[in-house]
């Protein structure tokens, strides 16, 4: 069992840069795969980022060059960089973990997931 808590969100101008972080419990923390996903109201949750066990890193196109996501172990932690955000940036954002996944697997999709964060909210201003 895991429980994760994002922390990061805020106001941010079009063009600056964030970094979410998300804290997990739990002693098996560095075999999840982990996956950020976004949510703006009246739309479905869509995946951002992810990291497979192995480390590989996976984009979605519309932030591919512009967010990096990454991991600390020892920290039990997952980040998510953003950089040169844009108002259609603006959203909820949300961690997500699962342990039963292949060693180069990360689920695009929100039903991959075994465990969520409660959200956070990024709001970019033009």
């Amino acid at each position: 069992q895991a429980q994760l808590v994002e922390s990061g969100g805020g106001l941010v101008q079009a063009g600056g840069s964030l970094t979410l972080s998300c804290a997990a419990s739990g002693r098996s923390f560095s075999s999840y795969a982990m996956g950020w996903f976004r949510q703006t109201p009246g739309k479905e949750r869509e995946f951002v980022a992810g990291l497979a066990r192995s480390g590989g890193r996976y984009y979605a196109d519309s932030v591919k060059g512009r967010f990096t996501i990454s991991r600390d172990n020892a920290k039990n932690t997952v980040y998510l960089q953003m950089n040169s955000l844009k108002p259609e940036d603006t959203a909820v954002y949300y961690c997500a973990a699962v342990g039963s996944t292949n060693w180069g697997v990360v689920p695009l999709g929100r039903s991959g997931y075994d465990y969520w964060g409660q959200g956070t909210q990024v709001t970019v201003s033009s």
